[in-house]
Parts: structure tokens; sequence; C-alpha cells
């Protein structure tokens, strides 16, 4: 990678560079960042949108490089970004709308993305307390289900989301977008199935998973004894015997109609909001 790009550090002082050419150094690395093998090398991860690069950097993420377009110049909230930027030691590229909509691969692309350095919640740090909820999945493969949930964990009030096993990457554009800003609010952890087993039995949580098995009404779960795992399945093969024999309660959504099966993440929906309906009011004003 390109040393402009990866050697920034928030000591340094920040730089802001105009950048025409899609061959330069520092835009091939951002390009790059489609790649998962290029995120976990760099740690870093792209966000589209002004509202995106605003919601990370006002919950204390670390801002490594904005770009933004010509034609987004001047505006009062992208120039906040910018000298916000700077002033951390990050770079700030003003770039053609031709080179931004070479990183987003859209025609019509957001005109501010950032750079930020990834976050993952160690797994060991996770000690749920009382009225908390956790989602826990298993292999979840397609990032619009995982950004989804990730935003639907955001609104339910969850406090986090538990990747066991192989999971599609959080950090991936696509799962970014369809998070639409929750992935800065909402901490993801990883874990491989041995680990979440193992940390389920001293973290004091009582474990519910869906399952075509259940023989349990998911309405009729009692969410308020102890803090809530809801562990959900992969989206094509479930849970495997492994994880649900350790449940502390399997469950299933009754269904009706011709429709054999839910999508992931409106089944996590179903089930996160069902698990906090207790502790949800509109008097909140939300």
């Amino acid at each position: 990678m390109s040393k402009d790009f990866h050697d920034q550090g928030p000591r340094r002082v920040g730089q802001v560079k105009e950048v025409t050419s899609l061959a330069n150094p520092i835009i091939k690395d951002i390009k790059a960042l489609t790649n998962k093998k290029s995120r976990e090398e760099s740690g870093t991860f792209l966000a589209e949108g002004l509202k995106l690069v605003i919601d990370a950097i006002e919950l204390g993420w670390t801002i490594r490089t904005l770009v933004y377009a010509k034609a987004a110049k001047g505006k009062p909230l992208v120039e906040q970004m910018a000298a916000k930027t700077v002033a951390s030691g990050g770079l700030v590229l003003e770039v053609s709308e031709k080179v931004i909509g070479s990183i987003t691969r859209r025609d019509n692309p957001q005109m501010v993305v950032g750079i930020f350095d990834q976050r993952w919640k160690p797994l060991k740090d996770i000690r749920p307390r009382e009225g908390e909820t956790w989602v826990a999945l298993d292999r979840v493969r397609d990032p619009g289900n995982l950004g989804t949930i990730i935003r639907t964990a955001d609104a339910a009030g969850a406090s986090g989301v538990i990747l066991v096993g192989e999971a599609t990457d959080p950090f991936s554009l696509e799962t970014v977008r369809a998070t639409m800003g929750s992935v800065f609010a909402v901490p993801v952890a990883r874990a491989t199935p041995e680990e979440f087993l193992a940390w389920r039995k001293s973290a004091g949580v009582s474990v519910v998973a869906t399952h075509l098995a259940g023989a349990v009404d998911y309405r009729t779960i009692d969410y308020r004894k102890k803090p809530v795992v809801l562990l959900m399945g992969n989206e094509q093969s479930g849970l495997p015997e492994q994880l649900a024999k350790e449940a502390d309660a399997l469950a299933r959504i009754p269904q009706q109609g011709r429709a054999d099966s839910l999508n992931l993440a409106v089944a996590t929906a179903v089930m996160l909001f069902e698990a906090r309906r207790h502790l949800l009011s509109l008097s909140e004003g939300k």
C-alpha cells in the first residue's frame, strides 16, 4: 500500500490533496478496500455518504481518509468533516466525480466517502448485564442480511452482534451500506463455535435459539430472567447440532401460509423485538 494511505496516524499533521487520476496509488489502495484481503491487511474499511461519515466521527471512530467530490466542496458539513479529519492527522482528498464513482462502483455515487479503522469487540470483554440482548449469528453469509440485522439490533436497543464461525465481513461495502450507519453504533464480536460455547458458559446468559425442531413458541419464553443471547442459524442450513443442543430454549416462530421459512434478517427482527418488548416504549419519544 502507498505510504500516504497506510502510514497516516493520529499524531501526523493532516493533509489535503487534489486527485483527478484513477491511476493515483492512494486511489488504488482505497479501491482495493472492496476486497476482504485488503481490508484485513490494512485494518480499514469504506463508508459511503456524508451521514455515515458524520455518525462515525461523532461516535469516536478513527477516520484515516476523507474523500469528497469537487461538487461537495464548500458545503458546511463537508468542510467540518474535512477539518476534523485533518485535525486528527488524516488525509483529505478532493477528487473528480469519475474518481469517486470508481471507488464506490456506482453510476450515481455518494459525494463523500470515509475510510475508517475497523473496530472489533473482544468476546472476552462481553459481560452482559440485566436487560441486555445480544444477537449471535451462525455462519451468516449474506452481506445484506448482516447489515440489516446490525441496523435492526441498533433500532431494538440490542447491545451487539456476535459472529460465530465463518461469516461475511461486517466491514464490506455491501454490509456497511445495509447497516445505514448502525455499524458505528453496534459492537460486533467474532468467535469460533467452540469459543462461543465456552464464553456462553461463563457469561451468565440465557441462549434462545431458533430451530425448525424448536418446540417452544417464541412468544412464550421469559426474556426477563437473565441477559439474552438470540442465536440464529445460517441462511441455508440453520443451526448445527453442536450449537442447538447447548441452547437454553429452542424456539419457533409460528407461520401460516405457503412460505416454509422466513428470511434470516426478518426472523432475527421478529425475535429481537419480542425479546425486548418489555423494555421498549413509545414514551421515550422514539
